[in-house]
């Protein structure tokens, strides 16, 4: 229950919430805080503000205060490597990357859980790439008072498979990689994929072990996979023959290597010609040309899942497509644009 006093009656009084200050272009946050005890010298202050008058609250047995109910929504929405200071902010607190990884986010339940009323959580896109301390989600109870029931349900449909937000360390993976073609095999042109695969590699923490040229033969191919392998290869990378050209075999080289859950086509541009497969645990992924000519591409969508310990198969595939279309801009700014948003 709020009660309302007049500003001049306030001295002597704790402030129930904090109090927002907004001085455009220069400041936004709480002149006072929570639990202030109002003095003399403040009144002009809160008169600026627009305060005339100030509110105590007298809480229910069955209502919960906006501080209280954010840091119950906070520690049920965080699961692995998630952290937060029970230290609300005008009601709201930040939930914070414990360590450097991949978000995950259970869209379906956050949408549950803002499908309750007077509650709200905010994070960053699913799969993102964040660094310790980083910011990736926000949540709130709306009212500066509200009824228990709801708050206490939006934590049970929060916490029911460990929590909302989770992020996932990167593996350090020994990448092999299987450079296919007639013309690169035989020097008729000279390669530059290596480069450009070793670079998103290593950009991620993991290094390429070897790499090994093929020519469009799929026996040939097979062998270089349980070379790669043999080796000591836990992640093989493939560019060249994934078209739909005759001679563009190396898919089948792949297959004929023993590969399984073969997943040819991903539903996004550039890179539709993508083909991810396991060879038991290691994953195999096929690169098309695309990768040459666009800075990024499904690849980049897709090997940061892979090396967070994520399985790739149809499904995964299949969901790219909303926000798998790049704009295809004169000047790239991934990541922060919309491109594999939409997952």
């Amino acid at each position: 229950m709020l009660k309302k006093i007049k500003l001049k009656d306030a001295v002597g009084t704790q402030l129930a919430h904090d109090i927002t200050e907004i001085r455009p272009g220069q400041f936004k946050g709480p002149a006072f805080r929570k639990g202030h005890t109002v003095c003399h010298e403040d009144l002009c202050h809160l008169q600026k503000l627009g305060k005339y008058h100030l509110y105590l609250i007298e809480l229910e047995e069955d209502e919960i205060h906006e501080n209280q109910a954010a840091a119950i929504l906070a520690e049920s929405l965080a699961g692995e490597d998630i952290v937060w200071q029970d230290d609300p902010r005008e009601g709201k607190i930040g939930l914070h990357a414990k360590r450097d990884g991949l978000l995950f986010v259970d869209t379906a339940a956050l949408a549950a859980f803002n499908m309750i009323e007077e509650v709200m959580c905010a994070t960053l896109h699913n799969h993102t790439l964040v660094k310790k301390g980083e910011l990736v989600a926000a949540t709130r109870a709306i009212p500066l008072v509200m009824k228990r029931a709801p708050i206490e349900r939006a934590a049970s449909i929060a916490a029911q498979n460990g929590g909302v937000l989770s992020v996932r360390p990167l593996r350090q993976a020994k990448a092999g990689v299987v450079i296919t073609g007639n013309e690169v095999f035989h020097g008729l042109i000279e390669d530059r994929f290596a480069p450009v695969l070793t670079e998103k590699i290593t950009a991620l923490g993991s290094k390429v072990q070897s790499v090994i040229f093929a020519p469009d033969d799929a026996e040939m191919i097979s062998n270089a996979i349980h070379s790669h392998v043999q080796m000591g290869c836990d992640l093989l990378l493939f560019t060249g023959g994934m078209s739909v050209d005759p001679d563009d075999v190396t898919r089948y080289g792949i297959k004929l290597a023993g590969a399984t859950e073969i997943h040819y086509g991903a539903s996004a541009l550039p890179g539709a010609m993508f083909l991810v497969a396991y060879l038991e645990n290691v994953p195999l992924l096929g690169v098309p040309a695309c990768g040459l000519h666009h800075r990024i591409t499904v690849l980049d969508l897709v090997l940061p899942r892979i090396l967070a310990g994520e399985r790739i198969g149809k499904a995964e595939l299949a969901f790219l497509g909303h926000g798998g279309l790049c704009r295809d801009c004169s000047e790239c700014s991934y990541p922060h644009c919309p491109f594999g948003k939409g997952i």
